[in-house]
């Protein structure tokens, strides 16, 4: 089955230079130059993931990032976030949102679709039972489901990868570089607070089952039972 990109920019140029390279690179593509057309596709054709200009003409590219984030019919689908916006801050803020990868201009054409890839690569999490921790947590891979206190929590792909990671071993620590390898492989191109952000919003949505992500300072992340 081919995959669908959507790609926002408002700038023809750039659009025309992402849908060269990743048609090369067998995907399909459909464009658009504002946040409307995108929204109007979006009750017809769901794509695979969705490349987002941050500087549109019609709409923050932020708070549209956030309001499809907070939509059920649109939470699943991941986001690269590519924008003139380089500062740290904007990246940090960009993942808080829920963002998958973050992509600051100029760019190279050939990392971006490589990061595509990588993203959509880990979206999908190796099939297996489903996992426990304590009588708090439980993870089904299988159906892409995490519950916590009994009650059904939403993640995002890296979310839940890096849930599944931690609870495939209970007491281990994996350190920032092994965290970072299981979600990007060798085409991880990322800022250093990447994981940090990950942990924070998977601690905040798991609410009181959060706590048993633990900080190993200066090392990594476990997860105790």
């Amino acid at each position: 089955m081919s995959i669908r990109i959507a790609v926002l920019d408002d700038e023809p140029d750039i659009l025309s230079l992402v849908a060269l390279h990743l048609k090369k690179a067998c995907f399909l593509v459909d464009c658009y130059q504002d946040s409307r057309g995108l929204l109007d596709s979006l009750r017809g054709t769901r794509p695979d993931l969705i490349i987002l200009d941050l500087m549109l003409p019609d709409a923050d590219g932020l708070e549209l990032c956030r309001a499809l984030k907070n939509d059920a019919r649109y939470r699943p689908i991941p986001i690269i976030m590519l924008t003139a916006k380089g500062r740290e801050t904007d990246k940090v803020t960009g993942l808080e949102l829920g963002a998958d990868d973050y992509v600051t201009k100029p760019f190279s054409p050939r990392e971006l679709v490589a990061r595509v890839r990588a993203v959509l690569r880990r979206g999908g999490v190796e099939q297996g039972k489903a996992l426990a921790v304590g009588g708090a947590i439980t993870i089904d891979p299988e159906r892409f489901e995490v519950k916590a206190g009994g009650k059904a929590v939403v993640l995002t792909p890296a979310e839940f990868r890096i849930l599944h990671l931690l609870a495939s071993s209970i007491g281990r620590v994996f350190t920032r570089e092994q965290i970072l390898d299981h979600l990007w492989g060798n085409e991880k191109a990322v800022i250093d607070r990447t994981v940090d952000v990950h942990i924070k919003n998977l601690r905040d949505k798991l609410g009181d089952a959060g706590r048993l992500v633990r900080n190993v300072r200066g090392i990594g992340y476990k997860l105790e039972a």
